[in-house]
């Protein structure tokens, strides 16, 4: 047993470099919780079905703050697996003190609990390790029957981890045509040839932590990275080629989505009656739009290429439920039959607008389908996935932004709709009787529109007494008993939610020195302002533009008055607006409360502005108003 332990030590010692902490160039450790030793990837493309990739990393973990950077998970599937994984664990002066195997990593499904199935895997590793530092170092080896997807690099994973040395390196058959693309990379590709093949290289060392800093610009904005795409792929026994977006698209339309679109005759007659009166394109998609709302549901399927084709439209028919690309495909389907043109659209969704890239064309840049519906003079947006989302309306998830149209003619970039900071609006009207003690009861309309519309959604579709005793969740700082709620939606035009909430408090306001005293604002009160920093590198960034405006009438008590006169308050920055005005008249106060943010990408330098507007915001949102009697 000794002299097996000593053998591995030895063999550690030689094969491994020096993960000393000693070691670690002294201008890496500014701003780091862990630093990158080492990162080599090495891609190699023996054929259109046939690549391997290995990888070895050593990452040293400083403190606490990036014990999460030593997690190691490496997911896989039918057409990805793992030949081999291994990993060894060294001490700050760069002894190895642990060895992982394979088999001590946990093996387990990476299903989603909203998928009915996928064939995604993950092997998993968490190092129980306290004491810091300490470095981790693993090597993985992967085995790949496709060549549509290639890995994307991307040197430096996280903020605050510096990168000591990165290095990748792509191998593949000399007529094998290779597009490649850098974002943010302060080197050059290297160029060359091995035996009879070609290579690429890139390498970055040295490279600094980021500094996490608030409202910094999305991630892939600032990192350095590198895009892969080939011209010829295979993925199974799908084979094609494309060079740029009007290829992808033609490709997608014949690869993918040909032959899907067919239904039962029993659905087709359906459309074909359900739509026979109606006036105009338009309102034949708003027809089968609710069709397919009171239909299906949505549920995720993620099997191989399945992960990107369609289910065809005849299963989302039969059964009811589709992913989103399924959904979108069936949707398209009946609409065909109703003579409306439209467009299956792969979009990069999230509450962060992400762009597909206009200048690289590759399949891994989208997370999601949507419709569109390119009516003259009005091009039209659906979102197929949600059974109550008014027809025309995308929401945040994937508004304003570039995405790929699979049109007839080929792939086509579009944007979608920009909601303005006017639209994207929570309009507040309330009325609160207070009381000598203290209590109130009171009644809340609220106006959400917009990137808005949906703030309250989670309950909407709740049984009313669950409604009621959940409201209470969405004003925190509000503690009070519902008498009553409701719900409106308007869905034409300009879609509006309008939440109606009465309710009693025992305690809005609090006696103190023979004083009433009453909080002007407990419903959209701004409680914690970003933290200051210091020599700010990133720019400030304003992903999305909003507009709330507060009204409240306090009737107060018989007999008390307010120790005050009527005040006014403007804050003005270039990234936004924040306006009170209390006005006192008899036993009434009104309160009017309005903020305004404006998306936008910032100097670095009105960061501070930015800090104060939220810290003044604070101040005055906490105003308490003093009343005697």
């Amino acid at each position: 047993m000794l002299f097996t332990s000593l053998l591995f030590y030895s063999y550690a010692m030689v094969a491994q470099l020096n993960y000393a902490v000693s070691a670690i160039p002294k201008q890496l450790l500014v701003k780091a919780g862990a630093i990158v030793r080492l990162d080599e990837t090495d891609i190699r493309i023996n054929g259109l079905s046939d690549v391997s990739r290995t990888e070895k990393y050593a990452i040293t973990i400083l403190n606490e703050s990036a014990a999460d950077e030593a997690e190691m998970a490496f997911y896989y599937d039918k057409t990805e697996h793992i030949k081999s994984v291994k990993a060894i664990i060294y001490n700050e002066f760069g002894f190895p003190v642990s060895k992982i195997a394979e088999k001590d990593f946990v093996d387990r499904s990476r299903i989603n609990d909203f998928s009915l199935y996928e064939d995604n895997r993950v092997k998993y590793f968490n190092p129980a390790i306290k004491s810091y530092p300490y470095t981790l170092e693993y090597e993985i080896e992967y085995k790949t029957r496709q060549t549509l997807l290639l890995p994307r690099w991307t040197p430096v994973r996280s903020e605050s981890v510096a990168v000591e040395k990165s290095h990748l390196k792509v191998t593949y058959p000399a007529d094998f045509e290779l597009r490649h693309q850098e974002t943010n990379f302060p080197g050059a590709v290297v160029a060359g040839t091995e035996n009879s093949a070609k290579t690429l290289q890139w390498e970055l060392n040295n490279f600094a932590a980021i500094r996490a800093e608030p409202y910094s610009p999305p991630y892939e904005k600032v990192i350095p990275m590198v895009k892969l795409a080939p011209l010829n792929f295979a993925y199974n026994n799908l084979k094609g080629s494309f060079s740029n977006w009007l290829e992808y698209g033609k490709w997608m339309s014949e690869s993918l989505l040909k032959g899907r679109d067919l239904v039962s005759d029993q659905t087709r007659q359906a459309v074909i009656e359900l739509t026979a009166n109606a006036s105009s394109e338009k309102e034949k998609a708003k027809l089968v739009y609710q069709f397919v709302q009171n239909k299906t549901r949505y549920i995720s399927v993620q099997i191989g290429i399945g992960g990107y084709r369609p289910f065809p439209a005849s299963d989302v028919d039969q059964f009811g439920y589709g992913d989103c690309k399924g959904l979108v495909n069936y949707t398209r389907s009946l609409l065909k039959i109703a003579g409306v043109e439209s467009y299956y659209c792969v979009v990069n969704a999230g509450s962060v607008k992400r762009d597909m890239d206009s200048n690289f064309a590759s399949l891994n840049q989208g997370n999601h389908i949507i419709l569109c519906l390119p009516f003259k003079n009005d091009t039209t947006w659906l979102e197929c996935t949600d059974k109550f989302a008014p027809f025309g309306f995308l929401g945040d998830f994937t508004d304003d932004r570039i995405v790929l149209a699979c049109t007839p003619d080929g792939g086509k970039l579009l944007r979608t709709p920009k909601m303005t900071t006017q639209e994207n609006a929570q309009i507040r009207v309330s009325e609160f009787n207070v009381d000598a003690s203290g209590a109130a009861t009171g009644k809340i309309i609220t106006k959400f529109s917009g990137s808005q519309y949906d703030n309250h959604d989670l309950l909407f579709n709740e049984p009313k007494d669950e409604q009621l005793k959940k409201v209470a969740e969405l004003y925190p700082q509000l503690s009070f008993q519902a008498s009553a709620l409701d719900y409106t939606k308007i869905k034409e035009g300009k879609p509006l939610t309008i939440e109606t909430l009465s309710f009693s408090s025992s305690n809005y306001g609090t006696i103190n020195d023979q004083k009433l005293h009453v909080p002007l604002n407990k419903i959209n009160l701004f409680q914690s302002a970003p933290k200051e920093v210091r020599n700010r590198q990133n720019a400030v960034y304003i992903n999305r533009s909003f507009y709330d405006e507060d009204l409240t009438t306090f009737n107060l008590p018989e007999g008390y008055k307010a120790l005050a006169s009527t005040e006014k308050k403007l804050i003005e920055k270039p990234f936004g607006k924040y306006t009170v005005e209390v006005n006192y008249s008899g036993n009434k106060i009104v309160y009017k409360r309005t903020m305004q943010m404006n998306e936008g990408t910032y100097k670095p330098e009105i960061y501070e502005e930015l800090v104060d507007f939220y810290q003044q915001i604070m101040e005055f949102d906490n105003s308490t108003i003093a009343l005697s009697k």
